[in-house]
This record gives C-alpha cells, structure tokens and sequence, in this order.
C-alpha cells in the first residue's frame, strides 16, 4: 500500500510538472509581447500606442465571459483534451504574431489567446488542487506558479534582446514552433484522461452564476484582482515604457549602454529565473505553523513600499535595484494568494471555484493595462498610477490584519 501510494504521489507530481511545463510553452508569444508591443508597435501596423493597451488588456476581458464556459466544459471532458486544444490555439495566435498587420488581425488573434489561455490557467489551478497533497497547498502551486513561468522567462528575455535585432516577424514565427513542443509533452508524458468533475463541491447547493463562491469568499477574490491588477497588469504592461520615460530608449549602466526593451526583458526575466525556486520556498514557508497570513501580509506592506519608488528616477543601478524588489515581491504576492485560493477551493469544487477566480483574476489583469496607459496620457501619469497601486496593496494589508479569513478559517491560514 506505501508503494502504490509514493507511486501515485509520483504520478501526480509529474502531472502537475508537465501542465507547468505546456504552460510554459504556450506562454512564450504573449510573454515577448508585453516588452516588444510598447516599443516596436509602428512596425505591427498599429496606428497608436492606445491600441497597444487595448491588445495587451483584451485577451483579458474576453476570458470573463469564457472562464465559466471553459469550467463546464472542463467538467465534461479530459483534461488532456482541453490542454491539446489549447496548445494548438497558442500557436496559430503565437505564429500570428509574426504575419498579422493592423489593429484588427491584432484584435482577433489576442482573443483567440484569451480563449487558449483560459483553458490553460483553469485546467492548470485546478490540477493543482486536486492532485497536490492537501497539507502542501503552497509547495505545489509553488512549483506550478515557478516552472510555468519559464515560457515567461524565455520570453521576455530572448524577445527583449533579439527582436530589435531580427524584427517582431521572425521572433513570432519562432516562438510560435517552439509553442508546439506542448503536443510532444502532453502526448508522451503526460499520464492519465483525467476528469476534473471529481472535484465537484459535495453537499452544497450550487448557485448558477457562482455568486455563493463569491460571496463566502470575498477577501480571496478581492485580493486576487487587486494583486493581479498591479503585478500582471500594470507593472508588466507598462515597465518598458516606464524605462523610457526615466532614461530613454538606450539606459548607460556602469558605463555599458542597454537598449530599454532588453533592459525590461531582463529585469522581468530575473523574476522568472527565481521563480521555481523562490516560489517553491516561499510556498513550503507557508505551508509551516505561522500559516500563509504574516507572509501575505509582510509582502504586502514591503510592495507598498517598493512600487511608488519605481515611478521615480533615481540613478539607473539603483533604480534597477528597487525594480528587483518590487519583482521579489511579486513572486511572494502571486504564489501566497494562489495558494490561499488553492486551500479554500475543496468545498467549493476546484473547477468551479477556479473558474470564479480566474474571472476576478483576469478582471484585475485587464484593467490593468487599460487604466495604466489612460493615467500615462496623463501629466504625472506614472507617479499617479504606482502611487494607487501602493494604496491598495496597504488596503489589503489592513484588511487582512483586521477581517483575516473571519467566517472561512481552514489551515493553513
């Protein structure tokens, strides 16, 4: 019996592994997009740089009213086949980078995105509760959070060098083969036509629109949309931009000249190369004694802190250093909240509970770019939008001193 046990643990394990890993691979396109778009959007036949938030904001809106479609589809069928299909849109929308011009091809291609996606963070959180051990929330949706986030990586990193080199055209085609890779992984490794219908809620009356989750649950998803609307939305969306605003579009750093796109590329793609191994650490830190709730706190407060001061130019090494911060902070902010989400998802039934919280999630992430780009038209545009952004994330740190989980206590919290 322990040996079928450790040999299912293994199973599950290596499941969760390989949804991070396809995940990684369809990432690549949309990751290379948020440090190219803002600086090389003449060159994708766009007309303004507003165009550029609304794309960068889009794929996000039209996963509102897709996630609870995907949830209840995902309900119904394999895991396996959702993710096939959502590894082939990412390659027609990531090779389409390459040969779509105008705002429209633009426009149709991130929705199409949009859908791949959210097949690929449903089925992916939702693995992740189901198959992780119930006393490890934190570590698995830490190594989860970590490797997916390679594809960000790569992304980011080889599109912010290469593409004022070899053109936004050949990056796209480029990623968009690699993005393939996702076919072979599933195909080959990945065991099991798993049915994401076991983790239906028991013995509890389900509302249509998921306003019972929503309700018993309101300091989870709140956090969930704000965090996401900082870090995936706003700081993300707008840290090129941000560059050029302080230094220019070449940045002089220890004597060594630093084009803004690969500058950005870089700084973002530190966060992802600590990914794996901070988020799994930070993960294993909360599942202990003290809970996830100091560790949300703390990391709230310190981005407080660190997020107004990027909006502010200070010289270029010591700003770098200020930036790195506010990216470690996100490493704790995003896997402390998906864990507390992950512990909270069982009664509810995974699919479901996921499904509501990738809505408020994608809601966050949309607003993001959308409101950040507006205030930038803006004079002082950039201190007012990371000032805000400082102002919530003190809000959620009072809010969880003050209200906790009241109503809703479940270790580890």
């Amino acid at each position: 019996m322990f040996a079928i046990h450790i040999e299912n643990n293994n199973k599950h394990k290596r499941n969760i592994v390989i949804i991070a890993l396809v995940t990684a691979c369809c990432l690549l396109g949309d990751s290379m997009l948020y440090i190219a778009l803002p600086i090389y959007w003449r060159e994708a036949g766009l007309d303004g740089i507003w165009q550029v938030g609304v794309l960068l904001a889009v794929n996000r809106f039209v996963r509102l009213p897709l996630n609870p479609l995907v949830g209840w589809m995902y309900e119904r069928i394999p895991l396996k086949k959702g993710l096939l299909f959502a590894v082939i849109l990412s390659v027609i929308t990531t090779a389409g980078y390459g040969l779509a011009t105008g705002f429209l091809a633009w426009l149709i291609l991130r929705c199409l995105w949009g859908l791949a996606w959210a097949f690929l963070r449903i089925g992916g959180l939702s693995t992740v509760a189901v198959h992780g051990d119930p006393h490890k929330q934190g570590e698995a949706m830490g190594l989860y959070n970590g490797l997916h986030r390679l594809g960000s990586l790569v992304g980011m990193l080889v599109g912010g060098v290469l593409t004022p080199f070899l053109g936004l055209t050949w990056i796209s085609l480029s990623f968009g083969l690699v993005s393939g890779i996702g076919v072979v992984l599933l195909g080959v490794f990945f065991q099991g036509e798993t049915l994401l219908s076991k983790s239906r809620s028991k013995g509890r009356k389900k509302s249509i629109l998921g306003l019972d989750i929503l309700k018993h649950h309101v300091l989870i998803m709140s956090s969930g949309f704000f965090i996401t609307f900082i870090i995936q939305g706003v700081l993300m969306a707008t840290l090129s931009s941000l560059i050029i605003y302080h230094y220019g579009e070449e940045v002089k750093v220890l004597n060594v000249i630093i084009a803004a796109s690969a500058l950005s590329g870089g700084l973002q793609a530190l966060r992802w190369m600590w990914e794996p191994f901070l988020a799994t650490k930070v993960g294993l830190w909360s599942d202990g004694s003290k809970g996830r709730k100091p560790f949300l706190i703390g990391s709230l407060l310190v981005g407080s802190v660190s997020f107004p001061l990027l909006a502010f130019s200070f010289f270029p090494l010591i700003w770098i250093l200020i930036t790195i911060g506010a990216l470690l902070t996100s490493t704790a902010l995003t896997t402390l909240i998906d864990a507390i989400a992950a512990d909270h998802s069982q009664k509810a039934g995974a699919v479901r509970f996921f499904t509501y919280y990738t809505v408020v999630q994608d809601m966050g992430a949309a607003c993001g770019p959308f409101i950040g780009y507006l205030l930038l038209s803006f004079t002082f545009g950039y201190e007012i939008l990371y000032i805000g952004c400082a102002t919530l994330l003190v809000v959620l740190a009072v809010s969880w001193s003050v209200r906790g989980t009241r109503g809703q206590e479940q270790r580890p919290i």
